[in-house]
């Protein structure tokens, strides 16, 4: 438990929330119901064992906060609890309400036991693939898809790896949860989409491509579309990303769209599967000492990816 100023409110609360959620109790020293619930959020805190951090206000040391948040929620009376995630206040409850209430309000916005473990064997994972060390983080990946199903960064990198690995059947299995639901959907994650072309070219490659054959034809006729891309989906399979893009784009600057512009989607997969996920947002530089919102965090560029986005917008305009 930690007493919000105006000093650290912006470490503490706005990017603290960032990494885990803060629920920020609004007290005051003459307020009856604040002295109950007080030791209850406390109490919880330690029975969360992590799961979120309690803030405490003294709105009395700190009108301006606290008159900022009771404005934003529409409330005027304390105690007032507001819980705060991903740098912003996003709900809250009045009133000393009973335990089992809180519970049920935390457990709204508090990431369960089996999420948190899963986050855990994602960092570890990644970073023993920054490492190199595949068949290690897939240990990781796969306990962290088995513990928390719904942890789409856990299900994704764990597909890659697979499919880095070679091992197409684990990740048909992997993806068939991921493919039921984008059937639902209009307009599928754009990662997972460019994870669902990668396993369909390695899908293509494992029932048999004659590379030497598909250059033969490509050689008698530039414009033999389904040769080339069949071309470039054996290369996506081999993992020579760049190599399959310069074959789409010859594909692009012939004929943009061919086949549903299908060339054109594929080589944007290989862009957003080169591409690393944007860092977790950090909050803002406060315009005054009351500024509540935060920002994303632009990633750093690569150098190849941007060639080659240029290379696609050169193509298509």
């Amino acid at each position: 438990m930690i007493d919000i100023t105006l000093q650290n409110f912006e470490a503490e609360l706005i990017q603290g929330s960032m990494q885990q959620p803060v629920l920020l109790d609004i007290w005051a020293p003459w307020c009856g119901p604040c002295k109950s619930l007080g030791p209850v959020l406390e109490k919880l805190e330690v029975a969360y064992a992590g799961r979120f951090k309690l803030a405490k206000l003294n709105s009395d040391e700190v009108p301006e906060i606290a008159s900022q948040l009771s404005q934003m929620f529409g409330v005027r009376s304390i105690p007032f609890c507001v819980m705060f995630a991903g740098g912003q206040p996003v709900d809250g409850f009045v009133g000393a309400i009973p335990e089992a209430q809180i519970r049920e309000f935390l457990d709204k916005h508090v990431p369960s036991g089996e999420m948190l473990e899963a986050q855990e064997e994602v960092a570890e994972a990644e970073g023993l693939m920054a490492e190199g060390d595949l068949e290690s983080a897939l240990v990781k990946l796969q306990a962290a898809v088995e513990t928390d199903p719904a942890n789409e960064q856990a299900r994704f990198d764990y597909v890659r790896a697979l499919l880095e690995l070679d091992l197409l059947k684990e990740a048909q299995a992997a993806f068939a949860p991921v493919a039921a639901k984008a059937a639902d959907t209009l307009t599928p994650h754009p990662r997972f989409a460019a994870l669902g072309l990668w396993l369909q070219a390695c899908e293509r490659t494992a029932a048999g491509l004659d590379i030497g054959a598909l250059q033969a034809a490509i050689a008698t006729n530039k414009r033999d579309f389904e040769a080339r891309y069949a071309l470039a989906q054996g290369l996506m399979a081999n993992q020579s990303f760049t190599e399959a893009m310069d074959e789409l784009l010859e594909i692009i600057m012939r004929d943009k769209a061919w086949n549903g512009e299908l060339a054109r989607k594929t080589y944007v997969a290989i862009l957003e599967l080169l591409s690393k996920p944007a860092p977790k947002p950090a909050a803002n530089e406060p315009k005054s000492a009351l500024e509540l919102a935060g920002r994303a965090v632009v990633p750093p560029s690569d150098p190849l990816i941007d060639q080659y986005r240029r290379k696609l917008s050169m193509a298509l305009f």
